[in-house]
């Protein structure tokens, strides 16, 4: 009884490895490599901010006035191609705060002020990702031109030509969505209104020619409705 008994355990004992052989290997899942979700941005849509900052006088003959400035903007982008964006915004600004003045001697002053400042632009920029670089450039108008000319303080009459309310405007920013449907942004913005020139008046005035131009910088901030915000993860 005991022989065939260990002869059935030696069989099995050379034919294990045989049978070994003809199985298949065994099949092996990788665990898989975690990765962290990635924010989806969209500028396409409509926006509406607030901004502050300064307006300043360019080369024009004038003393340096400086002005505060704050205003309101709205808008509307298009994102394409995939990173490209074109829009077109609207923005209206209040100035504070100083006059733009020109002193001749010996004693002829002409002091120029406006309270507003705006401009209708088209904008084309390149984001990636939250950030968006950008141009813009478009019609820009003001309030009304108020002039004035006094000969040692005491006020003269005078006529001009070329005094306008409307202009050309170009600027440049960069502007970054920092949370759901909000952005911040910095921006340079130049106004040219042309050129003014004195017909009459005092000597020192007649037949001088100056031109209208402002400089601004500002910050602010934008609110994106619809489809012109952070849209979510992508996992």
């Amino acid at each position: 009884m005991k022989k065939p008994l260990i002869g059935a355990v030696a069989l099995a004992l050379l034919a294990a490895p045989a049978v070994a052989a003809d199985l298949p290997a065994g099949t092996y899942t990788k665990a898989p490599v975690y990765k962290a979700p990635e924010a989806l941005y969209n500028w396409t849509g409509f926006y509406i901010g607030a901004q502050l900052g300064g307006a300043f006088t360019g080369n024009n003959g004038l003393s340096k006035g400086s002005r505060f400035l704050g205003g309101i903007d709205a808008g509307v982008n298009y994102q394409f191609a995939p990173n490209w964006v074109l829009g077109g915004e609207v923005e209206f600004n209040g100035l504070a705060g100083g006059n733009n003045a020109r002193v001749f001697p010996p004693n002829v002053s002409e002091i120029a002020k406006n309270n507003e400042l705006g401009s209708l632009t088209g904008r084309v920029g390149y984001t990636w990702g939250p950030g968006l670089v950008y141009a813009k450039g478009g019609f820009a108008f003001r309030d009304n031109y108020n002039t004035a000319v006094t000969m040692g303080g005491v006020p003269t009459a005078f006529t001009t030509t070329g005094s306008k309310t409307d202009g050309y405007t170009v600027g440049a920013g960069l502007e970054y969505m920092f949370a759901p449907n909000w952005s911040a942004k910095g921006e340079y913005q130049y106004y040219n209104f042309g050129n003014t020139t004195f017909l009459t008046g005092p000597a020192a005035l007649r037949a001088n020619t100056f031109r209208n131009d402002e400089h601004s910088v500002k910050v602010g901030v934008n609110y994106h409705f619809g489809w012109g915000n952070m849209m979510g993860t992508r996992y």
